[in-house]
């Protein structure tokens, strides 16, 4: 199997004239877009990057991330790709565990990137709309299957974030995947206000699209009437999101009707279930389909999705893709019947390569051919899955993921705490909400504001808990371990302070 960026070269080839991606005004055809690519491979190689090397990007979604992204991948270098959000704390990290060289910034947001890569010791470029031209087009570098092509960083509860290694046979048969499961075909027009840092926009979303050539539209920031817009001037045939996107779209104040939308016939959720009654209700205001499905970095975002082929279930995530098998394995690790709740386990070709330098972690995941994702789950006669809760503790807040462990280390680490529990609550608008519980140091006080703000200097906002609860003491087990299955979410959630973002 080929470089991963060879699709934007092989249309480029067959196509040259077909749109590949827009943003805003602006437009490329394939032909432009590998050409840009080509701009984006000269620049890259001018300031050292080679074959192996890491590169940091904390770019947001943008014709410009598309661009560098696959410059990267033409050079043989690895992405790695993480949110613009990251304080330069967290980017130190980035920079220190992968061994980038290069750290690609965004000039609308550059002080924390350039921060971090000053303190790492690695070069700084600041990407900004408009910086790549046509240069000479370029050759993908030959790339193996298993050749390391991006690394996403993922943590669940075992502290720090680990580097999920996916590889240009991962991304490529991630996008044959879901395009066969989607039925895309090169005249469909994907839209999407994913971030593209994330494995779902930027491997499910773009290269489902790459893969047979159809074209990509983006926008940024989200905005419902906004993207219900651009659907409707760019006769997009397929928008992807995740549910709380569909909800605002859902109810956005709009004069887009269900006939401007006539070419719509796909509504692509991820990230979280997405409730029955908000795909019927969206379909029937605008007439497109929502497809629900499921996936984990690890598994290049694509694990399950719903088709339009069978009937969708109340909060299925859908059947296993072309070329995955799933199971629910029980405690003895063997596969359980129908309707059995156990571990959803998952097999194929876009399971990742390996945690990036932690064998020990990578082996914990590993069942003989089987994937363990954390996740808990139950599998109907049908082959539908249900994700019934996650053994991971991972806390998905409006589509972002966020691993309590690190939160709940810096909430250690303040002077006046001495327990502290990270958890996601039931939330309407976001699906989840993150609280913290936290316990006190004797004679010590302190404000739900003050840990907000103190949490906010040092974390991206997503992840910084919006309620907040002071109790005596946390629950424990017989180990010390504090039970977070003993916390009430919804007293906590209805009972909780929520104090006001502060600014300075």
């Amino acid at each position: 199997m080929s470089n991963a960026a060879h699709l934007v070269r092989d249309h480029a080839e067959s196509r040259p004239d077909a749109l590949a991606l827009r943003e805003g005004e602006r437009e490329w055809s394939f032909a432009a877009l590998h050409a840009s690519v080509g701009d984006a491979v000269a620049q890259l190689r001018e300031r050292g990057v080679g074959p192996g090397d890491r590169v940091l990007m904390v770019v947001p979604t943008s014709a410009e991330f598309v661009i560098a992204y696959h410059a990267v991948l033409s050079i043989g270098a690895t992405a790695v790709t993480v949110n613009p959000l990251c304080t330069a704390r967290e980017l130190g990290y980035f920079l220190e565990d992968s061994g980038a060289t290069t750290a690609l910034g965004w000039h609308e947001s550059a002080p924390p990137v350039q921060q971090a890569a000053d303190e790492a010791g690695v070069s700084t470029w600041l990407l900004e709309s408009g910086l790549f031209g046509e240069g000479e087009p370029v050759e993908p570098a030959p790339a193996e299957t298993d050749a390391a092509a991006v690394l996403l960083y993922t943590s669940g509860t075992t502290g720090r974030p680990k580097g999920a290694v996916l590889t240009h046979g991962n991304l490529l048969s991630c996008g044959a995947a879901l395009a066969e499961s989607l039925q895309l075909v090169p005249e469909d027009a994907m839209g999407t206000a994913l971030p593209l840092f994330h494995v779902f926009g930027q491997a499910a979303v773009m290269y489902s699209a790459y893969s047979v050539g159809a074209s990509l539209t983006l926008a940024r920031p989200f905005d419902p009437a906004t993207m219900l817009a651009l659907a409707a001037r760019h006769r997009l045939t397929a928008l992807a999101g995740v549910p709380t996107m569909w909800n605002a779209m859902l109810h956005a104040e709009t004069e887009v009707t269900r006939e401007d939308l006539a070419d719509l016939r796909l509504a692509c959720s991820g990230g979280a279930a997405l409730p029955l009654e908000i795909a019927r209700a969206f379909k029937e205001r605008f007439g497109a389909t929502v497809l629900d499905g499921y996936g984990l970095s690890e598994t290049t975002g694509a694990a399950t999705f719903s088709s339009a082929a069978f009937p969708r279930k109340e909060m299925s995530v859908g059947r296993a893709l072309p070329g995955l098998e799933l199971a629910i394995l029980g405690d003895d690790r063997e596969p359980l019947p129908p309707g059995e709740t156990g571990e959803v386990a998952i097999t194929g070709p876009v399971v990742m390569r390996e945690y990036w330098n932690r064998p020990e972690a990578t082996a914990e995941v590993r069942h003989g051919r089987w994937f363990l994702t954390g996740d808990i789950g139950r599998m109907d006669a049908d082959g539908d899955l249900w994700i019934v809760d996650r053994k991971k503790d991972l806390v998905i807040r409006g589509g972002y993921n966020v691993y309590p462990r690190e939160v709940e280390e810096l909430l250690f680490a303040h002077p006046a705490i001495r327990e502290a529990a990270v958890i996601g609550v039931p939330d309407e608008r976001l699906g989840e909400e993150l609280a913290a519980v936290v316990a006190l140091q004797p004679g010590q006080q302190v404000e739900p504001a003050e840990l907000r703000a103190w949490l906010g200097e040092q974390l991206a906002d997503y992840k910084v808990p919006r309620i907040y609860t002071v109790v005596d003491e946390l629950t424990k087990g017989a180990t010390g371990k504090i039970l977070k299955r003993g916390l009430d979410r919804d007293e906590i959630s209805r009972d909780g302070v929520r104090p006001p973002r502060t600014t300075g």
